[in-house]
């Protein structure tokens, strides 16, 4: 477990969730009819505490800030976050709105379903966002961009560039809701942002292209340093400095997908403190995401960071490169 004596090497902020998983189950039940189930966990969730707890599992310090509502929920996951690891002494409290709750519902063969409650989500702001606190870390990490009305993007800009003139790196990864229409406004952010983190649907809804090489290549036309775009099944690619990379998968038994690309998150934020080069990044990084699969949750199934090691000793990733 991490030091938790000196200041935290990461800051995670962004989307905070508490989360019920109903399942795995053989189907949904007919209208009217009962289902029984064996268990149904309830647990921490959302970007930024599941990418400050597989962190955790890697021997790293991380600072969790989002905002909670003052309610049962919001102690039950600064408790489970501070069990597993994180700090949670900068975290966000409203009035306004309840803790943030998602059901999940895990049927057999299918992509999950979601029943959402956006609540107290939608209060952060960038001023909340202590920026001293900010000073001592070498991470910052945001998650959920794009899903966070209370987010003003050029207030973020101008603290993405607060972290660039501190010598702090920047990864960002986003949540765009089907109608989402600031694309300008991204755009106006890559040029501050060191990492860049979409999935391939997301990369399509902002960027209007299907193939991820030239979603790769729309970003790094808008000023994007590095960006790695997931796609599932079909592995990721990355680009820098106009050269890609694209690496496979690990085979993984699927129990539940969930998490998986925050657990890719933070194998990126790994590699980049480590000073690892891209293609070890992305085995790393792929390692993590594999893992996340394993259990029901976002978070359980994770590798450590020994874990991984051995894992990635015996298990190769094939990582190809070329101009892009």
């Amino acid at each position: 477990m991490p030091d938790m004596t000196n200041v935290a090497e990461i800051a995670c902020v962004g989307i905070l969730v508490e989360d019920t998983f109903c399942g795995p189950m053989k189907g949904l039940p007919p209208e009217g009819s009962l289902l029984g189930v064996d268990a149904m966990p309830v647990k921490v969730g959302g970007c930024a505490a599941n990418v400050a707890i597989d962190l955790a599992k890697q021997g790293l310090s991380v600072d969790v800030i989002g905002c909670l509502g003052r309610d049962g929920s919001g102690k039950s996951l600064v408790a489970s976050l501070e069990k597993q690891g994180a700090r949670c002494g900068h975290m966000i409290y409203t009035d306004r709105f309840p803790t943030s709750r998602t059901v999940v519902l895990l049927v057999e063969g299918q992509d999950r379903r979601f029943i959402h409650m956006f609540g107290a989500n939608r209060d952060l702001s960038v001023d909340k966002i202590d920026r001293a606190w900010l000073d001592g870390v070498k991470i910052f990490y945001f998650g959920g961009l794009c899903a966070m009305p209370g987010i003003n993007f050029p207030a973020f800009r101008e603290l993405l560039k607060y972290c660039r003139s501190k010598g702090i790196v920047t990864v960002v990864d986003v949540v765009v809701p089907q109608q989402w229409a600031g694309g300008d406004e991204l755009n106006s952010l890559l040029p501050e942002i060191d990492y860049f983190l979409p999935n391939d649907d997301e990369a399509k809804h902002l960027t209007g292209l299907a193939d991820p090489m030239d979603q790769l290549r729309y970003f790094q036309k808008h000023g994007a340093h590095t960006v790695i775009v997931t796609q599932g099944k079909a592995g990721a690619v990355a680009a820098r400095g106009g050269h890609y990379w694209r690496s496979d998968i690990f085979p993984a038994k699927v129990v539940d997908p969930s998490g998986s690309g925050d657990a890719f998150d933070a194998g990126v934020i790994t590699a980049i403190r480590r000073g690892w080069d891209l293609p070890k990044m992305l085995a790393y990084a792929s390692a993590l995401g594999s893992s996340a699969t394993r259990a029901v949750g976002t978070t359980d199934g994770v590798f450590t960071a020994a874990e991984a090691e051995t894992f990635l000793a015996v298990h190769a990733l094939t990582v190809t490169t070329g101009k892009l």
